[in-house]
């Protein structure tokens, strides 16, 4: 850079200063202009038009301080889809995340939504691809296979930019608000109860503001029912 050329020219006899330096050699038209980095530019989120297009995936760690009694040290799993058109959301609780456990709740996740699903969504995580893995060969993971056997399209986000997922990351949020600052579990079994319990009261049954203040359950419902659209 310019501090190491201007050391070797100061062990030559060199006099100026390294500001000077740089404004001579900026003056003299040799410095290379710095350009600007280009601005990024979000692409313009794609509208959802009926249930079921694309639903987002991902998993959250449960707080270690909601864990007291037989639960405490051990780690529970917060599984999460959310259907991007109606916010209808599935949660399930699992004692690991893993491609096996990501399968698993792919599968109930079919069994609960009353609408074809076309595409999930999801991050970069081990529990869903191998597209990073250090044996630098990928393969289809348990989850992946499971997708391909059901003839639902699997999409990637960008690494990390967990925005692009930001519908599910939104929700998880407000799971800690709403949820783990208020509840503790003593066992797997009294977590995967509460958090049943929460999601169909407190979530999909609450209204929003996107749904023009319906909740997720009512404009499925409605979809459902008479084709009833919030696009």
């Amino acid at each position: 850079g310019l501090v190491v050329f201007w050391v070797k020219l100061k062990q030559r006899g060199y006099k100026r200063s390294i500001p000077g330096l740089y404004r001579f050699l900026k003056k003299q038209g040799i410095l290379a202009q710095k350009l600007p980095n280009p601005k990024y530019i979000p692409k313009p989120y794609e509208q959802m038009k009926y249930p079921g297009q694309r639903i987002q995936v991902d998993v959250k760690f449960v707080p270690a301080c909601c864990l007291v009694n037989n639960a405490k040290g051990k780690k529970f799993y917060q599984y999460t889809a959310i259907d991007e058109y109606s916010r209808w959301r599935y949660v399930e609780a699992f004692e690991e995340h893993s491609t096996y456990s990501s399968a698993q709740f792919l599968k109930h996740l079919i069994q609960r939504f009353p609408m074809p699903i076309e595409c999930v969504q999801t991050d970069n995580g081990v529990e869903f691809t191998k597209r990073f893995s250090t044996s630098g060969k990928e393969t289809l993971t348990l989850f992946q296979r499971t997708l391909k056997e059901l003839g639902i399209q699997h999409k990637l986000i960008r690494p990390f930019t967990p925005r692009h997922n930001g519908k599910v990351e939104r929700s998880h949020r407000k799971d800690n608000e709403r949820f783990y600052t208020s509840h503790t579990f003593y066992s797997f079994e009294d977590f995967s109860k509460q958090l049943q319990t929460y999601n169909r009261r407190d979530y999909n049954q609450f209204p929003m503001r996107p749904l023009g203040w319906k909740s997720p359950q009512t404009v499925l419902r409605e979809f459902i029912d008479r084709g009833v659209t919030y696009v």
